[in-house]
């Protein structure tokens, strides 16, 4: 895998090779993302979703993301981890944007974080990238706000809002992002802006023109109820995951977990001394018993007297 993903080294796989990301949101599975060459690996404001359970991404805190974002960090050794800023982190005010995107690098180690939004939110980029911090973008279906509007629909499908779409990827470019995730756009709108712009273009669900592609990692395992029909599954999970806890229960209903292969035993000699213990403190237990019943009732009898 060679040595750590920069920034630089993703700028320049522009035009030569496609880019593999994909979210991640723990330790454990962001160690196989690693392990296996994934180039960079998204902190996703999807865990809301996937992890949290919630019915959008919006709720999602940075506290939360901050959690998330630490244990992803301590996985990687080659991959770019990204940092989703979730909703309400820098809409309000720079200074808010400014601290938070801060906080990704300072507190969750991440090597970049990503802005969700388009020309609206050029001057948080620019800031953000003013400020040393490197910045992805992300325009098309923007899903902290989709469900506020008209929900969850292909971005570019009439002249105008392609128009709309390549003006945003071409302010995001100038704000100084080094990369920028179109999401469910059209295939024509997403090859003219991969095509127009100089950094590289990541899609999920806007087709194979882009310079890479991402994927929310439980969605193409098949861990999550509900799959945008863009993603292509590669496992079912679930179903395995269902059948070994199926497994495990009826093992350990029927007395066959743990067996004498997961089971850890005392030294015979030892064994017997704690027996011989075990009879002598009973013993001592019992004698103390009936002394505590004995005086008890002369006790009585002596309340009875009087």
């Amino acid at each position: 895998m060679g040595s750590k993903i920069t920034v630089e080294s993703i700028m320049g796989m522009k035009g030569k090779k496609k880019i593999v990301a994909v979210t991640a949101y723990d330790y454990t599975t962001a160690r196989i993302c690693d392990r296996v060459g994934v180039d960079i690996i998204l902190v996703g404001d999807s865990a809301a979703m996937v992890m949290l359970g919630y019915k959008s991404t919006t709720p999602i805190s940075m506290e939360e993301m901050l959690v998330f974002c630490k244990a992803v960090s301590r996985a990687r050794e080659h991959a770019m981890v990204v940092a989703d800023m979730p909703f309400m982190s820098y809409q309000i005010s720079m200074e808010d944007a400014l601290y938070n995107a801060c906080r990704f690098i300072k507190e969750g180690n991440a090597d970049a974080v990503k802005v969700e939004g388009g020309r609206e939110f050029k001057h948080v980029v620019e800031a953000i990238v003013d400020a040393g911090i490197p910045v992805m973008g992300h325009i098309g279906l923007k899903p902290q706000t989709a469900p506020l509007w008209h929900g969850y629909k292909v971005q570019g499908k009439v002249v105008d809002d392609a128009s709309r779409l390549i003006e945003d990827a071409v302010a995001i470019e100038e704000a100084g992002a080094f990369s920028i995730v179109l999401e469910q756009v059209t295939y024509e709108v997403a090859e003219m802006i991969s095509s127009r712009l100089s950094i590289p273009t990541i899609g999920i669900g806007s087709g194979s023109s882009c310079d890479g592609q991402v994927l929310v990692l439980h969605d193409m395992l098949g861990l999550y109820e509900y799959s945008p029909r863009f993603v292509k599954r590669y496992a079912d999970l679930s179903s395995i995951i269902a059948e070994a806890l199926t497994r495990y229960r009826d093992d350990v209903l029927n007395a066959r977990f743990p067996g004498e292969e997961h089971t850890f035993h005392m030294d015979a000699k030892e064994y017997e001394r704690l027996k011989a213990t075990s009879i002598a403190m009973d013993a001592m237990r019992s004698e103390r018993k009936n002394q505590e019943q004995k005086g008890g009732g002369e006790r009585g009898e002596e309340s009875i007297n009087k």
